[in-house]
């Protein structure tokens, strides 16, 4: 039992390479061997040049490794190497279906570390300059995704699972049903349709983008052809994301106004719905 080796469960962080965590870079740099996602920027393999690399992504709609398959190379490698890296987007421990890789490599007798990674969502916020929590306006937030494992036994009897209460609601893999997440926030409540919604791609990369609108515009499908297919979508709802009016001081204006103008209170007014090109990374 002691030969075996150790898996280590590193998240990779949002996207670019240099927001992965110091334990994780040097994870990468001694390891034998690397099964890597889809969404993993090659810039960071790039950090383990002597390691094989092995693409275990998943991607909706592609041709994707079934979970089974991830787990048996994993517990195989083991047998064979001493250090492996299971590279997962993000942190491993949100929607990286973690826990069957675990519990595979229970059931064998491997050992194994996780790592954790930043999730997009504060990547994302970082990159809108947005807190996701804000006094007087959101104390709660959600990360929440309609992805299933359709390849599972028991996938035909999972049942849909009603939208989360929180001020402040965060969808990942989200872009193909953008329109019914709205359609359904507002029919529920307590959202209403001017309630904010910033989406995010690629974030913290080169190739990051963003969409600003409104859940009444998102529900009449007016985010649906800005979509790229090719870059991982963040959608984020809430008033803690409401697009501010700056703020004009000029030689008339007293200390009075000026503090009343940066007040709590919320503008109900939204800017138009448009698509702004984010050209440098702030995360």
């Amino acid at each position: 039992m002691s030969s075996l080796g150790t898996v280590y469960l590193v998240g990779a962080g949002p996207g670019a390479a240099d927001l992965i965590t110091v334990r994780g870079a040097k994870l990468l740099a001694k390891a034998d061997i690397v099964f890597h996602d889809a969404l993993v920027d090659p810039a960071m393999l790039e950090l383990c040049p002597q390691a094989v690399k092995v693409a275990v992504g998943k991607r909706c709609g592609k041709l994707s490794s079934a979970q089974a398959f991830i787990n048996k190379r994993l517990i195989d490698a083991a047998h064979q190497y001493q250090t492996i890296v299971r590279l997962k987007g993000g942190d491993p421990m949100l929607f990286g279906r973690a826990d069957e890789e675990l519990s595979a490599l229970k059931n064998a007798g491997i050992a194994f570390e996780i790592v954790p990674g930043i999730t997009a969502a504060l990547a994302g916020a970082a990159s809108l300059q947005k807190s996701l929590t804000l006094r007087g306006v959101s104390r709660s937030v959600a990360f929440v995704t309609l992805a299933q494992a359709s390849e599972s036994i028991e996938a035909n009897t999972l049942q849909p699972i009603a939208n989360p209460s929180a001020d402040t609601l965060v969808y990942y893999m989200g872009r193909k049903d953008a329109a019914k997440i709205a359609q359904q926030l507002i029919s529920q409540g307590p959202h209403s349709n001017n309630t904010p919604v910033q989406i995010l791609e690629a974030v913290s990369t080169s190739r990051e983008r963003l969409w600003v609108g409104s859940l009444e515009e998102m529900a009449l499908g007016k985010a649906d052809q800005w979509f790229d297919s090719n870059s991982p979508a963040l959608i984020m709802v809430g008033e803690a994301l409401r697009v501010e009016q700056p703020l004009l001081q000029t030689s008339k204006s007293t200390p009075e106004q000026i503090l009343e103008a940066t007040s709590s209170k919320i503008d109900n007014s939204l800017q138009n719905s448009g698509i702004l090109t984010n050209g440098k990374r702030r995360a």
